[in-house]
């Protein structure tokens, strides 16, 4: 006897895309069934990236690095009085760059501007509030951001897998009854995972906001961190009873 259940899985990604898989081609075998899940799991974020730029603007180019100097050395007191080494932080990129005057025909130098872009990534989330609070006091910073993620990701792709099997299984089993055989063991099966990337957003200017609504709760407040979803499919063939 051959039962075969054919299976088309169409995965939406974080782009909104929806990508077709290709399946592995495998022969139909007597006395078999081959099924095809897809499985989930949910995971919380364990890291949280906190982003900011750091933005100076002189007449000369000698001014305005040392004034991008001191705003840093600040950035790095805020964070070594946070329980933070400096090394932590990760510089994205640092520029030096001519600001010209085109109100007239002719181009004309008026400044200089230096912008340094630092990321962080912190385990411990009850740190996120006091170093943004203070990056915003301390004014050294015009836009500041901050994004979540999963840098455990091989213990969620597990749970995912599991699941898809789970419900591969549970679709061979049924088969099996409604055929009048018992379900045997696993013969084959192929994995795939996916996780739900959502790509970074631009930074935005929260340091003035945050400045501005100290009164108040923070935007942020009694929310929880969007989780990270992982998906995964499973083929999977069985013996027949």
């Amino acid at each position: 006897m051959k039962t075969v259940v054919p299976l088309f899985a169409v995965l939406l990604l974080a782009s909104g895309l929806a990508l077709g898989q290709d399946h592995p081609t495998v022969a139909a075998q007597p006395n078999t069934v081959f099924v095809g899940a897809d499985g989930k799991f949910e995971a919380n974020p364990d890291t949280a990236l906190v982003q900011f730029n750091i933005s100076a603007q002189e007449d000369n180019s000698h001014a305005a690095y040392d004034r991008a100097s001191k705003a840093a050395e600040q950035v790095r007191q805020i964070l070594r009085s946070n329980g933070i080494e400096p090394t932590a932080a990760q510089l994205g990129y640092f520029s030096i760059e001519p600001v010209y005057d085109y109100t007239k025909a002719k181009r004309k130098l008026v400044a200089y501007r230096v912008n340094v872009n630092v990321s962080l990534k912190l385990k411990d989330f009850t740190k996120i509030a006091p170093i943004v609070q203070q990056l915003s006091d301390a004014d050294v910073s015009d836009e500041q951001s901050i994004s979540y993620q999963l840098d455990d990701m091989e213990a969620a792709k597990t749970k995912a897998v599991e699941d898809a099997y789970r419900r591969a299984r549970a679709s061979a089993e049924a088969v099996a009854r409604a055929g009048g055989r018992a379900l045997g063991e696993l013969s084959y099966a192929s994995v795939d995972t996916f996780e739900n990337v959502r790509p970074p957003g631009p930074i935005q200017p929260m340091a003035r906001m945050a400045a501005m609504a100290q009164p108040a709760a923070a935007p942020t407040e009694q929310f929880s961190p969007q989780t990270i979803s992982v998906t995964a499919h499973v083929n999977a063939m069985f013996t027949l009873k």
